[in-house]
C-alpha cells in the first residue's frame, strides 16, 4: 500500500518532485516503470508544438498516460474522478509526483490523441497482465467494480499477449461505456428533475 513520507522521484513520471511512498509491491509501481519504458516522442512533441496554455506549462504525458492507465486498471473511466482520487488516494498521488494534474488536462490528452490513446493504453494493460502487475476490474452495469475471470494469474500464464490484448481493449470499452452510461443518467436526472420552483 501507499504511505504518506515523502521522497525524492525517481528519473520517471515528473522526476525529481517529491513523491508519497509507496510499498515496493504496489501495482501502480509496476505502471510507472512500464511507462517509463515507452518511447513517447510522439506526445512530447505535440505537447511542444501546443505549447503552454493560458500560462501554464503543459503536463507530462507520462504521468497523464500513467494515471489513464492506472485508473482504467481500477475501472474508472473519467478525467474528472481520476482528478479527485489524486485528491484522495497516495497511489495517484505518487504517480503525479507533486504535479498538480487538473481533469480537463486528462480528458484532453485522451480525446486529442484518440486512436493512438487508446492501443497505448491496451498495450500496456496486456504486458501487466502477462506478467502479473495487474488485475483488471470488470465494470458491472451499476457501475460497481468487479474483478475480471482474467484477473487470475492460472488463466494468465497461459494466455498469449494477443489474447491479452483483446481482454484489455475489451476491458477499456467497457470502463469507456460504463462511464459514458453513467453521465448519461446523471444528466437524465437533472433534465427531469422536478422544479423546486414553487407551484
Amino acid at each position: 500500500m501507499c504511505g504518506s513520507s515523502a521522497r525524492s522521484a525517481p528519473d520517471h513520471l515528473g522526476a525529481g518532485r517529491p513523491r508519497r511512498r509507496c510499498a515496493a509491491d504496489h501495482e501502480v509501481r509496476a505502471i510507472a516503470a512500464v511507462v517509463d519504458q515507452l518511447d513517447l516522442r510522439g506526445l512530447y512533441a505535440d505537447v511542444r508544438a501546443r505549447g503552454e496554455i493560458a500560462g501554464a506549462p503543459a503536463t507530462d504525458p507520462k504521468i497523464l498516460l500513467g494515471l489513464w492507465v492506472y485508473a482504467t486498471s481500477d475501472g474508472v473511466g473519467s478525467g474528472r474522478e481520476i482528478a479527485r482520487l489524486v485528491e484522495l488516494h497516495a497511489a495517484y498521488r505518487w504517480l503525479c509526483g507533486g504535479v498538480a494534474v487538473a481533469y480537463h488536462r486528462l480528458n484532453d490528452f485522451r480525446s486529442d490523441h484518440g486512436d493512438v490513446f487508446s492501443e497505448l493504453v491496451t498495450q500496456l494493460l496486456a504486458r501487466l497482465m502477462k506478467h502479473d502487475l495487474i488485475d483488471l476490474h470488470r465494470v458491472a452495469q451499476d457501475g460497481t467494480r468487479i474483478r475480471a475471470s482474467a484477473g487470475a494469474a492460472s488463466f494468465r500464464s497461459g494466455e498469449t499477449l494477443e489474447r491479452l490484448m483483446l481482454s484489455a481493449r475489451a476491458h477499456l470499452v467497457e470502463v469507456t461505456r460504463a462511464t459514458t452510461d453513467r453521465r448519461r443518467r446523471v444528466g437524465q436526472r437533472g433534465r427531469y428533475a422536478p422544479s423546486r420552483r414553487s407551484t
